[in-house]
């Protein structure tokens, strides 16, 4: 059975104190806590198999690298790819995006194209659009998202046309957590010749995701938000999409052959077989074994078992909190089935940070802020907001605890 108790005794962080208080950790959209299976996965690593991937024929590099090409094993199985060559790992969700504006965007998108993408994404969906169209010159589209939060569908189909060549859409939002329909969008964006990128930074950690029945082109994640460590992540690409775009970076790794040709005083090149053309320079291997671990993990609990872990949590935390006192506001979309365990909240007379500040003095960790997704915030006419989110390791207890200080803060 799924027992968060017994979830927390994996979690060595979880037992210290932060002012002399129990820590009661609820910032997990911003970076989840790591088991110990993770953090021995990856001290293994280096204390017995440290080395270079595809470099030597000696044991050590042969061991290093079996791991490495399992852990993309391992994670192209978790979202259902169809093999490794579809899963190309990256420092994370920021830099997967990245990598589909500069080796896809910059090659394909001209003038007279258009991207479409929601006002409720964070940042990182919609700077390196805006850092593209200023070389290519092509027009960025926002659709639209309702006064309470949720995605306006009818905008995407006003604004999805010939002239759209992709489509860009968080599966969750990192402010309030409400699930988008991303198979509907995919499909809408397809029947009109576009590709579908989605951002999964918020959806693979916290429910089944399978990309060949969402029907998506890309999907981007990073593994410090699924009980992975920092630095690496994933893109998720279409092997016959991918194998058609320009490597991201140039050096060791992403070359199968380079020769010199003194009469044209020029190099010829032929990339590496995938997912490795996208892969250059040293890789973070010991990320990718904490990766691997974590899946494993994940796997082992049943992503299924943790999106129920979450509306339980949700559902339980959200009347909690309405009645607890006048002064706390909850926004955006209170409906449980179609979110994951985020909620954006505020005390009337406060600032964001000043909420934060007052909970950590309890031991308890919220994010304050845009949480990098200004736009959303401006249209909900909120100058910013504080965001409790919730993953596998959390208790009804801690929400107790949680309610019981917003309760002093309305009294302060």
């Amino acid at each position: 059975m799924f027992d968060p108790h017994k979830i927390r005794e994996h979690f060595p962080i979880l037992k210290r104190k932060v002012n002399d208080y129990p820590l009661i950790y609820f910032d997990n959209a911003a970076t989840s806590q790591k088991p110990i299976q993770v953090i021995n996965a990856i001290k293994d690593f280096y204390e017995k198999h440290n080395a270079n991937v595809h470099r030597a024929v000696h044991t050590l590099s042969q061991e290093a690298s079996e791991l490495y090409e399992d852990a993309h094993d391992e994670v192209a199985r978790f979202i259902n790819a169809r093999g490794i060559e579809e899963t190309v790992f990256v420092r994370g969700t920021t830099e997967a995006i990245n990598l589909v504006a500069y080796a896809w965007g910059l090659h394909n998108l001209g003038k007279d194209d258009e991207v479409v993408v929601s006002l409720m994404e964070h940042h990182s969906n919609i700077v390196p659009w805006e850092l593209i169209s200023r070389i290519r010159g092509f027009k960025i589209r926002f659709a639209e998202v309702n006064r309470n939060g949720a995605l306006n569908y009818e905008s995407f189909e006003d604004l999805i046309s010939k002239r759209t060549k992709i489509v860009c859409l968080s599966h969750v939002s990192n402010v309030t957590g409400i699930i988008n329909d991303v198979k509907r969008v995919a499909k809408l964006a397809h029947e009109h010749g576009a590709l579908m990128l989605v951002d999964g930074a918020q959806s693979v950690p916290h429910m089944p995701v399978d990309v060949r029945e969402l029907g998506i082109d890309f999907l981007a994640f990073s593994g410090h938000k699924m009980l992975g460590p920092t630095g690496i992540g994933v893109l998720y690409g279409k092997s016959d999409i991918l194998d058609k775009m320009e490597p991201f970076q140039g050096g060791g790794e992403m070359i199968k052959e380079v020769s010199f040709s003194g009469k044209t005083g020029r190099c010829s090149i032929e990339w590496n077989s995938l997912p490795w053309k996208f892969e250059a320079g040293t890789p973070d291997v010991s990320g990718a074994v904490g990766l691997r671990e974590a899946v494993r993990y994940l796997r082992q609990l049943g992503m299924e078992n943790v999106k129920k872990h979450e509306e339980r949590l949700t559902s339980y935390a959200v009347p909690r909190m309405e009645e607890c006192s006048e002064k706390v506001e909850i926004y955006g979309p209170t409906d449980f089935s179609s979110k994951c365990g985020i909620i954006p909240f505020g005390v009337r007379g406060l600032s964001s940070h000043d909420v934060a500040l007052f909970l950590d003095n309890f031991g308890i960790m919220v994010r304050s802020g845009f949480h990098c997704a200004q736009p959303l915030h401006e249209l909900l006419k909120l100058d910013s907001s504080a965001r409790a989110s919730f993953y596998v390791y959390n208790t009804q207890e801690e929400v107790d605890r949680f309610v019981q200080v917003l309760e002093e803060i309305g009294q302060f």
